[in-house]
């Protein structure tokens, strides 16, 4: 699941305070480790980013996340909790099943994103005044205090940093898990929320991700996070796969990244992510932002996300100034690259409205000369999740 910033090159990997409780392990396998959100992570491993993004597409890769947020909400009940969350987020919680987890936004009072997150009902309804929260790694110091401070006397924050998270990717992923003892995963459908013993070690598990694939996301406590990357690698389905291929999949799925498509002036709407606001919410709002976010989905947003397809081999990059044909400009490119599945650069970006539609002609400016492009539908690459 859950979304993130990239890699930031002003940090140093000497000077990290941060590391994954599997650190030690992607060394010894040999990654190029680079900094990103504060934490020493593997961008890509010796097989490269295109090799570990094809096997991603064709079997099961195994990406550490376990510089995520973890957290929960714990309150006297469901609907106590869902209330307090539903004033921080526009998500129908209030309505989320047992064993169910939902994708949504934390909004700043006029509508922005604050951070994206998923939010996790668990099965068990004895449990049933708790909700589950995964959060971006740049983004959990400022989302938790946001959350907290926001909360009623009846309902508290807890956090898990001791908890490591791992995320099994690909169509292979299923056959993986049933065969290391989770048989219950085969069961879960797309976005499920449940509990296994995985290679003799007990974790949550979501049937979700952030590749466009099938899959799932694993929570684990730290201490026995070594052995369940360990187990999971020895089957032969398995490889481990950086942040480079990441990325890459997840722009050909056309899937959001914060600081990219989303931060504080951007909107869900803006962002093409109607979808995950439902109808009682759209209709009953009570929730920040709402005056912004009714009127852009009556009368539509000033920008709008869409895909692009740049002629040529060379990427446009994030930043790189959208035109008309003949000059004008009208948009921006937040997320470019080369999209291995496709043989082809990608990217995405917003544009005003006029020219959303996808087959419109449009121009990159990259490196200061005008590149062809068209936009296209989102997804580039169709996202297999289960169903």
């Amino acid at each position: 699941m859950s979304t993130e910033q990239s890699v930031d090159s002003r940090e140093s990997l000497a000077t990290l305070p941060l590391v994954t409780p599997l650190h030690d392990r992607h060394v010894a396998l040999g990654a190029r480790m680079v900094p990103f959100a504060g934490y020493a992570m593997p961008v890509q491993y010796p097989a490269g980013i295109i090799a570990e993004h094809k096997w991603t597409r064709e079997h099961a890769g195994l990406f550490d996340v376990s510089h995520m947020g973890q957290a929960a909400l714990i309150g006297p009940d469901h609907a106590t909790t869902a209330a307090a969350l539903e004033a921080l987020i526009p998500a129908d919680i209030l309505n989320l099943g047992l064993g169910r987890q939902r994708y949504s936004q934390l909004l700043t009072d006029d509508g922005g994103c604050i951070d994206d997150l998923m939010v996790q009902r668990g099965p068990d309804a004895a449990d049933d005044g708790r909700l589950g929260l995964v959060v971006n790694a740049g983004r959990k110091s400022v989302d938790y205090a946001h959350i907290a401070a926001r909360l009623p006397g009846n309902v508290r924050l807890e956090t898990y940093p001791e908890r490591a998270l791992l995320a099994l990717q690909g169509p292979e992923a299923e056959a993986v898990m049933v065969r290391l003892g989770a048989a219950s995963a085969a069961g879960m459908a797309f976005m499920a929320v449940g509990t296994a013993t995985l290679a003799g070690i007990a974790v949550e598990v979501t049937r979700s991700g952030y590749t466009g694939e099938d899959g799932y996301e694993i929570s684990v406590p730290a201490g026995d996070a070594g052995v369940l990357w360990d187990a999971l690698l020895a089957d032969p389905s398995v490889k481990p796969i950086g942040l480079g291929a990441r990325d890459s999949l997840r722009l050909e799925g056309g899937l959001c990244l914060y600081g990219h498509e989303l931060d504080e002036t951007v909107s869900p709407v803006e962002a093409g992510l109607v979808w995950s606001i439902q109808k009682r919410r759209r209709e009953g709002g009570g929730f920040p932002g709402f005056a912004r976010i009714r009127a852009e989905i009556a009368d539509g947003p000033k920008r709008v996300r869409v895909g692009l397809l740049p002629e040529g081999r060379a990427p446009a990059r994030e930043g790189t100034a959208i035109t008309t044909p003949d000059g004008r400009p009208v948009g921006i490119v937040t997320s470019g690259g080369f999209g291995p599945s496709l043989n082809a650069p990608v990217a995405m970006g917003f544009v005003e409205p006029a020219f959303a539609m996808p087959g419109t002609e449009l121009a990159l400016i990259v490196r200061g000369k005008p590149l062809a492009a068209r936009v296209a539908a989102l997804p580039f690459v169709p996202n297999r999740f289960k169903r």
